[in-house]
């Protein structure tokens, strides 16, 4: 009997280093040649320090800073496991808010968002990626129209002029992926650094 399982088992040992240890780690040591900045996950850093990554977005709430689209992640709520806390952007819990759009939590959330925008911006319209969640709720950046839309507000908080301000924005625009692929956007993160490294060399 045990030479009819026997070519099974081997099998199963052969595959299983093949595709649990050798393919992984080739894989691994492939992309940490050719792209290390991505394959360590494209982080972001400010001398030696890491500050964040490139692919998950964070919670700027300082008005001197571009914000970047609302996030509906969540974490345990220490005190009672059994019920979540907002925390936006938490990067260990990927979530969006599965709120319909008959949801009246929903509509009375993005309402009251646009009405706080609208005031920040008057007579622009607000553009909807900075009112709607995204699927993931770790979005690191915003759509072109969501970051001038807030040129204004964050000219203001740092006294700098609005086209000084406007012209960072169109400075780190990221083009569609091969001029067809998704649409401009801008990394928030990146933009925020800009803006630090620009009104620090004044």
């Amino acid at each position: 009997m045990f030479r009819e399982i026997r070519p099974a088992i081997v099998m199963i040992v052969v595959m299983t280093v093949i595709t649990g240890l050798v393919y992984p780690l080739g894989m691994t040591g492939i992309a940490q040649v050719l792209f290390p900045h991505q394959a360590n996950g494209s982080l972001v850093k400010r001398g030696d320090q890491v500050i964040g990554s490139e692919l998950i977005g964070q919670n700027f709430t300082d008005a001197k800073y571009f914000h970047g689209r609302p996030s509906a992640t969540t974490e345990p709520d220490p005190k009672d496991p059994s019920k979540n806390d907002p925390v936006p952007y938490a990067a260990d819990n990927s979530v969006g808010s599965n709120l319909g759009p008959t949801s009246k939590a929903l509509v009375d959330r993005v309402a009251g968002d646009a009405k706080t925008l609208q005031a920040e911006n008057p007579g622009t319209p607000v553009p909807v990626d900075l009112v709607t969640t995204s699927a993931s709720g770790l979005d690191p950046d915003i759509t072109v129209a969501g970051a001038l839309f807030q040129v204004p507000s964050v000219a203001k908080a740092r006294g700098m002029s609005e086209a000084a301000v406007k012209k960072l924005v169109e400075d780190h625009i990221t083009p569609r992926m091969l001029g067809v692929l998704g649409e401009p956007r801008v990394n928030v993160l990146a933009l925020n650094l800009a803006l630090d490294t620009a009104q620090g060399a004044k």
